[in-house]
């Protein structure tokens, strides 16, 4: 009887919170090499606590929250694998406590021999392992497990991270991005289908979604999310490496700014088929943001986003995530008013200093262009911990530095004090997206000339050369 209370007990609750490592994190940030706990969401879904190693070097490759998997591991207080290792040297275990997943073990299920009577059976043993110690080279990214779903070939990895890699690749003969996730990212896969599948979605500043797919199962599933692919990459790696005109920062600004429009829009309909939902982004970074080959900014990534329904309530599982330099002074006191107003003006701050990033490597301000550099990089440096970033943002209230050289152009002048509305430490008196959009519109209309060319040539595709932004370029938003 007590067992069976206790295993209706399991059943009704789901894990709150669990150790969590990442061992691709390490070479995407050196501050994700360790063991931290992880608060598992709050919603309908079930959690469970889990771990997946390496049998022979013992070396743990992911710990974290999972959504219940076909793996049973209903009522179980601790995390044991009893089988043999998988095809890939990997062992798998889950467990329904809170932090149940500090430790792991391997139990195998003893494999019954015939031998004589004189000769003692093999005991059954369990080998128990503790947190492994970190090394600073991670393994590369999951291989790729190729099902008969799309005619897809995978060319070569163009970016890796915490989500796991993005991969140039071609469908038949079309070149398309696909961005392959592990299986404790299932969650992320899922809210950005969910994002790209809302109506009115399709949108010259929204990358483009071609499809979802899930290959292998069990502990060899993978997520892949198929879209448009970009040559020229990401804003953060374009200004590495390159410099902006005037006429191109402000299109670039301009593109962008339409993009978070879009996205923070509700779009009414009486159809619910045709409604679009205002949509946060809650990620907004200059790697987040792609660029076409004219120029034209793409927003990306939705793992994170958070959709506004009226029936629905934001809750109270939405706190501190994101990146750690973009995130705004609220997100850091954890003082967030969890209303949809609110997400919005944290990816407006986020905004501010992707700007800021875009006027630093403009070629018309005074003086030499200085070597791009991460917003508070100065600062901070490269692997800031998140006491580091509160004591810049929250306690100093320091912002990136806006040089006097800049404000000496008319138009960058303009652009800075934009700048320093978004990143404003009152999220109420930040600007909105569609400000930003009608700021930048203004000033690209003004300044550019007819003749003025773009940077990069976009005749291969589409020959289609935008070289003044006016109200005719684009669609009404």
């Amino acid at each position: 009887m007590n067992d069976k209370i206790q295993k209706q007990s399991f059943d009704s609750c789901s894990v709150s919170k669990c150790h969590s490592y990442n061992r691709t994190a390490c070479e995407f940030d050196a501050n994700e090499c360790q063991d931290t706990i992880e608060k598992c969401p709050r919603n309908d879904l079930k959690y469970q606590c889990y771990v997946l190693w390496n049998a022979t070097t013992q070396d743990v490759t992911f710990k974290g929250c999972f959504i219940e998997s076909g793996i049973d591991c209903r009522g179980q207080n601790i995390c044991v694998d009893k089988g043999e290792p998988k095809n890939n040297g990997l062992l798998y275990c889950c467990c329904e406590n809170n932090l149940c997943n500090k430790e792991f073990h391997w139990k195998p299920t003893p494999t019954p021999l015939v031998v004589p009577d004189n000769v003692p059976h093999k005991r059954d043993y369990t080998i128990t392992y503790l947190i492994p110690s970190l090394d600073q080279h991670p393994q590369s990214p999951p291989s790729p497990i190729l099902e008969k779903l799309r005619s897809i070939t995978l060319i070569e990895i163009k970016a890796r991270g915490k989500f796991g890699a993005v991969w140039k690749a071609s469908d038949k003969n079309e070149i398309v991005a696909v961005k392959i996730m592990p299986i404790q990212e299932k969650q992320s896969w899922l809210t950005e289908q969910e994002i790209y599948k809302l109506p009115l979605m399709n949108h010259d500043s929204i990358l483009k979604f071609i499809a979802a797919e899930k290959h292998g199962d069990n502990l060899n599933t993978e997520f892949w999310l198929i879209t448009a692919f970009h040559e020229l990459g990401s804003l953060h790696d374009f200004l590495k490496s390159n410099t902006v005109s005037w006429e191109e920062l402000c299109y670039i600004a301009y593109t962008l700014a339409r993009g978070l429009t879009h996205l923070h829009e509700e779009i009414p309909s009486e159809k619910m088929e045709c409604y679009k939902p205002a949509v946060a982004h809650r990620d907004f970074k200059s790697s987040n943001v792609l660029l076409k080959n004219d120029l034209t900014a793409c927003i990306a990534d939705f793992g994170l986003a958070l959709i506004f329904k009226p029936s629905r309530s934001c809750g109270d599982m939405h706190g501190q995530v994101g990146t750690r330099r973009y995130m705004a002074p609220e997100i850091l006191e954890g003082a967030i008013n969890f209303s949809r107003d609110s997400f919005l003006r944290i990816d407006m701050y986020a905004c501010g200093l992707v700007l800021w990033e875009l006027v630093s490597r403009c070629s018309c301000q005074q003086g030499s262009v200085p070597d791009y550099k991460l917003p508070f990089e100065e600062e901070v440096g490269l692997h800031p911990s998140l006491e580091d970033i509160q004591d810049v943002v929250v306690h100093k209230k320091m912002r990136p530095v806006i040089k006097n050289s800049w404000k000496q152009h008319p138009g960058l002048a303009v652009l800075c004090d934009t700048i320093e509305d978004l990143w404003d430490h009152d999220a109420e008196a930040r600007l909105s997206a569609s400000c930003v959009m009608e700021r930048t519109s203004f000033q690209s209309m003004s300044t550019v000339s007819p003749n003025t060319p773009l940077m990069f040539d976009s005749s291969v595709a589409n020959n289609n050369v935008i070289t003044k932004v006016n109200n005719n370029s684009f669609s009404p938003v």
